[in-house]
């Protein structure tokens, strides 16, 4: 009997329909068939790459949930985010030392994986890592609650086109594949790894014991990953401010662990700008930060985050963090890779510099600190475009401004206005050359920002940026 006349068959398919699970019309290398697809329906792929042995040793070994851990996942629950549970075995934990978790959006068509990192602030100290600071402090200092993915929570849920299933004005090729959100919730731009006590400065409350514990959770989540879904064939690692620079950091063990036949990085908007250690931070504006985040964070401590990271990476230099970018493009030759943010950006770029340079924070009026701000920016930025514009396989997108969440991050919302008018690049352009693109990764950076504020109003935009206070 034919397939497509088995009444088993015809049953799934119209479960697959009624669930709104659609077969790309342009098959990917990673995507099934339809044949493939309904037969994964039901009968979920399993794991075909999982934790190694030798994986489970070292420094930041790949550890698993218990086998009689309950994480809450059902490999067929397919096209809706399911919450996993993480135990404390797996070194997983939030900043506040609640559990950790992460969601995951299943597809049966393909084995195709964005791998999205939360955006959020960053802390080093009490009233930043206690939430006292607002969306400039720790992200989630309370932990993660379970419904997090909700509709309720559109700046989870609908941060960004990349991992909304359907854009009403973007389209990209991750909206068909599995969806890995990893949140965010330890200040540490997912790169620390130190326990902190940080006094209250009032003297009122107790201390407050947090976990940098970021480097950890993600060996915990791609562990995870490795041992409950397929291989990716294609896999891109992305996210916004902390998770652009989490990304970044991460990058070379997650590529290395997840094994992708093709890979892909766009970090948005969460540089790590050159600063050579014992510069001048009037040259390396961007140096005082590193040097703060280093000791807050454990970065340095023998075996730890940086040396991780220069075990697995030869050019990368200890002493000089923006070497990540010709490191990793030297380390993955074939892999395209790319970064972008706003030259106009105002909120990265105060985290990089207010509490650092005396005349920033004790700038007479607001209208002062902003230019102040914006031209260590400008000069950190203008280092780093000349970086990547001689790096073939390491592009960089740098357009001017937009009118939402003070000019930071390029890819939230949606992918409008990050265009470079001058030389009519839109963002998609970009995006499509690291994911699509052949040859060297798009380069471009616009001059002016005297377009983008002659846009219109933009009601959209306004109403997210009401949002987020």
């Amino acid at each position: 009997m034919a397939v497509r006349n088995h009444p088993l068959a015809l049953a799934v398919a119209t479960a697959a329909l009624a669930a709104g699970i659609a077969h790309p019309a342009h098959a990917e290398e990673g995507d099934y068939g339809l044949l493939r697809t309904l037969i994964n329906l039901v009968h979920p792929p399993g794991a075909d790459n999982p934790v190694t042995p030798a994986q489970r040793e070292g420094a930041y070994p790949l550890l698993s949930n218990p086998a009689d851990f309950d994480d809450g996942f059902d490999p067929g629950e397919y096209g809706k985010w399911q919450t996993v549970q993480m135990s404390p075995e797996t070194g997983a934990t939030c900043g506040n030392g609640s559990p950790y978790k992460f969601f995951v959006n299943r597809v049966p068509n393909t084995r195709n994986t964005i791998v999205y990192m939360e955006g959020g602030g960053a802390c080093w100290d009490y009233d930043s890592c206690s939430g006292k600071d607002g969306v400039r402090g720790a992200r989630n200092p309370n932990g993660i609650p379970d419904d997090y993915m909700s509709i309720l929570n559109p700046g989870a849920s609908l941060v960004t086109p990349f991992i909304t299933r359907v854009s009403l004005f973007d389209s990209v090729k991750t909206q068909q594949w599995n969806m890995v959100y990893v949140p965010y919730c330890t200040g540490d731009i997912y790169s620390g790894d130190k326990v902190a006590v940080y006094e209250d400065p009032t003297g009122e409350a107790e201390p407050l014991v947090w976990h940098h514990n970021g480097l950890r959770n993600d060996r915990a989540v791609v562990a995870w990953l490795k041992d409950n879904l397929e291989r990716p064939t294609q896999m891109l690692s992305t996210g916004c401010s902390a998770g652009g620079a989490g990304s970044l950091t991460n990058y070379a063990v997650l590529r290395r662990d997840m094994a992708p036949s093709y890979a892909y990085l766009l970090d948005d908007s969460g540089p790590i700008f050159d600063a050579p250690r014992g510069a001048d931070p009037e040259e390396y504006p961007q140096l005082p930060l590193q040097e703060q985040i280093r000791a807050a964070w454990g970065l340095d401590a023998p075996n730890g985050p940086l040396q991780t990271l220069a075990a697995e990476m030869p050019l990368f230099d200890l002493d000089q963090l923006g070497s990540i970018y010709p490191a990793l493009a030297a380390k993955y030759p074939h892999d395209r890779l790319g970064h972008t943010h706003f030259w106009q950006d105002l909120n990265y770029s105060a985290y990089s510099y207010e509490r650092f340079f005396p005349e920033i924070e004790n700038a007479p009026d607001e209208a002062t600190k902003e230019a102040l701000i914006h031209a260590k920016w400008a000069q950190d930025t203008t280092r780093l475009t000349a970086s990547l514009n001689g790096l073939d396989n390491f592009g960089g997108y740098f357009p001017q401004y937009r009118d939402l969440n003070d000019s930071h991050c390029t890819t939230i919302v949606d992918f409008q206005n990050g265009d470079i008018q001058e030389q009519e690049f839109e963002l998609s352009d970009f995006i499509d050359s690291v994911l699509d693109g052949q040859g060297k990764v798009l380069d471009a950076s616009e001059q002016s920002d005297e377009a983008d504020r002659d846009k219109p109003f933009n009601l959209l935009y306004w109403l997210v940026d009401k949002f987020l206070g």
